[in-house]
């Protein structure tokens, strides 16, 4: 494999479908070159999961409007902008702040970002769903850094079965009104939903490299139990690592992180994802008294600890890996 190489979607293909030792072989080259880029370094951002309240229906998701077997909440303005601040205190520079995706809190979202950008110096990353153009560019003038918009697929038509009351051009629009706009803008997939195809995996990393997108999230389909999915078989954590190694080579030197969703899908998912090209780990800095309502799949690791627990546990992880936690921005690397 060749760095930076500008592989054509055969061969990206060709990737996705290794096994064994060719496998092994393709995540030692991603991980060769995320070691070329960035060290050892894993940088590390905290999640605040501040609703799960969502007026979207999406077929995989747990807090998808229909389900009607969760607990919803909000956190309060003040209370999520002293946990942004309580972050900061231990040393966390990257805060991202998630929920689900209504337009009801649209003006708090201004608030918060305020709130917490006068408080503390932090990079602030938002990840809260489609919005106007014109809102995108309100929080921005506020102090929001980052965006995350996953596209979970490019193939059209498995968007849109996935997603019956959202729109695939909205989607796509949203993601370039946020690079237009300045954000540093990231995207990504699910892997292993029904349906997908190594083609429609392939053509999804080139998507990510012609737009050259500042972060990419790789999402395990893991089921839940109360979604119109929940019967479906998860996916292998080998798949999921071949799609984040390919990416790596295909996409060169923008921030992957190694996912939640991974521990849940294999005990040493994470471990394995940062040998095999990801570089930023999130560990989840919501009050823990939320943390089990805030669930898209089933059996999500990291909801009974609180902060000072998961810390411990995201230090360990990186250390097992070999790699070593920098408490830094991880801002995206200029290329020269």
């Amino acid at each position: 494999m060749t760095a930076n190489k500008k592989y054509a979607l055969k061969e990206i293909a060709e990737m996705l479908s290794l096994k064994g030792r060719e496998a092994e072989s393709l995540y030692s080259d991603a991980n060769t070159l995320t070691e070329e880029l960035f060290g050892k370094s894993v940088y590390v951002r905290g999640i605040i999961e501040f609703s799960n309240i969502c007026a979207k229906d999406c077929l995989y998701c747990g807090i998808r409007k229909g389900n009607g077997n969760v607990e919803r909440y909000r956190m309060k303005n003040e209370e999520i902008i002293q946990t942004a601040v309580d972050a900061h205190n231990d040393g966390f520079k990257t805060i991202v702040l998630q929920s689900g995706e209504i337009g009801a809190y649209d003006d708090d979202i201004t608030e918060i970002v305020e709130g917490i950008k006068e408080r503390c110096s932090v990079a602030v990353t938002l990840s809260v769903g489609e919005k106007p153009k014109e809102r995108y560019a309100e929080w921005k003038r506020a102090g929001a850094d980052r965006y995350l918009l996953r596209i979970e697929t490019t193939n059209r038509r498995l968007f849109e079965t996935l997603h019956p009351d959202d729109d695939y051009d909205s989607r796509m629009k949203s993601l370039f009104y946020l690079k237009e706009l300045g954000y540093e803008t990231g995207t990504g997939v699910m892997i292993g939903l029904p349906g997908q195809t190594y083609s429609d995996l392939a053509s999804d990393i080139l998507f990510f490299r012609e737009n050259d997108f500042d972060m990419l999230g790789v999402g395990p389909f893991i089921p839940h139990r109360d979604t119109p999915l929940g019967g479906v078989r998860p996916v292998s954590m080998e798949a999921v690592l071949n799609f984040l190694s390919a990416m790596r080579l295909a996409t060169f030197d923008t921030n992957i992180p190694a996912t939640t969703s991974m521990a849940t899908l294999d005990r040493e998912g994470r471990e394995k994802a940062l040998n095999a090209g990801a570089n930023v780990i999130m560990p989840n800095y919501t009050p823990q008294k939320y943390r089990e309502s805030y669930k898209l799949y089933d059996n999500k690791v990291c909801t009974r600890e609180n902060a000072e627990e998961t810390m411990e546990f995201t230090k360990s992880t990186v250390e097992r890996a070999g790699k070593v936690l920098v408490m830094e921005r991880g801002d995206r690397r200029i290329k020269q």
